[in-house]
């Protein structure tokens, strides 16, 4: 059996409309995809950048500050006061004011870390909060001071009073030594 050929090309043009057509009338099989499986974050390990530590040597700074005497402290002061101006520089020397005990020291002191706790300068930034609780730290001493201050004068002026009425009373003590004696005697009234 031999296969013609020849009227296959008459064939396409006739079968193919019916193909096309036998593929309209069907109906789609809905497609069923799996369900996606649930997508979990890999945690990266991120290094921590930490900022440096600006507070750790002004603390640092204040104990050795703490363990000089009153000229080292006011030599160290002058050396300060030469250099130039940067946040950190006005800590130290309110640091150092704090501790010379001179008169107009500690409002100087607080002076230097208000400074610093307004300060817009980038540098400021990781100080103001030492700043602000050195600057709190002068205000209440300053505070107890003046308490003291008020106390003290309040015990001279006691310490005053109670001499002065010693005084009065040793006075009134010798005038009644001075005074004549009573006869002990009868009754006062005499008897009838």
């Amino acid at each position: 059996m031999r296969t013609d050929y020849r009227y296959l090309p008459l064939l396409v043009p006739l079968l193919l409309p019916l193909l096309l057509a036998g593929c309209g009338t069907q109906r789609a099989m809905p497609v069923h995809y799996p369900a996606p499986l649930p997508v979990h974050p890999v945690p990266l390990p991120v290094a921590r950048i930490t900022p440096p530590d600006e507070v750790a040597p002004l603390l640092a700074y204040h104990q050795s500050l703490r363990r000089m005497t009153q000229g080292e402290l006011l030599k160290e002061l002058s050396g300060l006061l030469m250099q130039q101006r940067t946040p950190k520089l006005s800590l130290q020397i309110g640091m150092n004011l704090m501790l010379t005990r001179g008169g107009g020291d500690l409002p100087r002191a607080q002076a230097q870390f208000d400074s610093v706790a307004a300060s817009t300068d980038p540098a400021a930034q990781g100080l103001r909060p030492l700043a602000q609780l050195l600057s709190s730290y002068c205000a209440e001493a300053r505070r107890l001071g003046e308490h003291a201050e008020r106390l003290s004068t309040q015990l001279k002026e006691t310490q005053r009073k109670s001499d002065q009425l010693n005084e009065t009373l040793e006075a009134l003590k010798a005038i009644e030594r001075g005074l004549p004696v009573r006869p002990s005697g009868g009754p006062a009234g005499g008897a009838r």
